[in-house]
């Protein structure tokens, strides 16, 4: 039942297919960890913002199986919920792999070419790189709030650093309608069974229960 209902949403924008784009892959020097360390460099954070800008190639679309398997797959590798990880592309893309915002956030998953570095993601308009950065950075944020699940999505829509100002969800109407409509999306495909994944991969390194 779940997955029919997410094979009907997202095949309205998702198709396999590569075509030019202006976002993707970038030879990046230099990494920025989970954690925010960042290796050693000579290459300048705004360089390599720029790299990861300029150097475009090509979008690598999925077909809506492959794109159901890869939420589930990239869940599991980071302890996610895959209904959650599905609620939160849902809320950033409507499942649109070539959406841009004006802020320069791109894909499924809506990220910024900072975010990218810091994750290790490579080319932001493979939706397999996307989503994988998304998870990433949805796990960082739920460890480093506590697991609170709230506070990770405001850090996600508004910035960790806006969160930490606040203590609690910032008062941007944007934020707090974010956060809402999230958890009214993520309770929904878990409803409709998107609860545990089914894609077998290497067990997780955290411990405790998925969010």
């Amino acid at each position: 039942m779940g997955s029919a209902r997410f094979l009907a949403c997202a095949g309205l924008v998702l198709m396999a297919t590569a075509v030019p784009s202006i976002l993707a892959d970038a030879q990046v020097s230099g990494h920025v960890d989970p954690t925010g360390q960042m290796s050693l460099t000579n290459v300048s954070i705004d360089e390599r913002v720029t790299a990861v800008r300029r150097k475009a190639r090509y979008h690598i679309g999925l077909a809506d199986l492959e794109l159901e398997q890869a939420v589930r797959r990239a869940a599991q590798q980071h302890h996610l919920q895959p209904a959650l990880l599905l609620a939160v592309m849902k809320a950033e893309s409507s499942f649109n792999p070539t959406v841009v915002s004006k802020a320069g956030a791109v894909g499924l998953m809506q990220l910024i070419p900072e975010t990218a570095i810091r994750h290790g993601v490579r080319n932001l308009y493979d939706a397999n790189d996307n989503i994988t950065g998304g998870a990433k950075h949805l796990r960082y944020l739920l460890d480093r709030f506590h697991g609170n699940i709230r506070l990770a999505l405001a850090a996600y829509n508004a910035g960790e650093r806006k969160v930490d100002r606040y203590g609690q969800i910032p008062p941007y109407k944007e934020t707090q309608d974010y956060v809402k409509k999230v958890i009214v999306y993520y309770r929904s495909y878990k409803k409709d069974g998107w609860i545990m994944p089914v894609v077998m991969t290497a067990p997780s390194t955290h411990a405790g229960r998925p969010y």
